[in-house]
């Protein structure tokens, strides 16, 4: 139940950050998220709708995941590992914050779940 809830705001943050990338990008909102000027967020909203996209297939695993019940566990551990690789590699090259949105969330979904709890 804990795992669930976990996986479930896990799949929500990463659904926050596909709108952020894919949406909001060049709003004030956006550029604010992830500290831009207008220009820059202009110059890099391909790459950015690129990097949204991606999320939003963590997000359809965790929910793929979550919806499969316990004949998801594999898929679950799967997506949560991703979301750990990725919140661990832009904590090293983007920003230390991105450690603890989105690779801690998932660290803990993780440990939850394979602790059956």
């Amino acid at each position: 139940m804990i795992a669930t809830i976990l996986i479930g705001v896990v799949a929500l943050i990463h659904a926050y950050i596909v709108v952020l990338e894919m949406v909001l990008w060049t709003k004030p909102r956006g550029r604010q998220a992830f500290g831009m000027s207008a220009e820059k967020a202009e110059e890099t909203k391909v790459l950015a709708a690129n990097q949204g996209l991606y999320n939003g297939f963590l997000v359809a695993g965790l929910a793929w995941g979550l919806w499969l019940g316990e004949a998801g566990f594999q898929i679950k551990i799967f997506f949560l590992g991703c979301v750990i690789v990725a919140g661990l590699y832009g904590a090293a090259t983007v920003s230390r914050k991105i450690l603890l949105i989105q690779a801690v969330p998932a660290a803990l979904a993780l440990a939850a779940l394979l602790l059956g709890l």
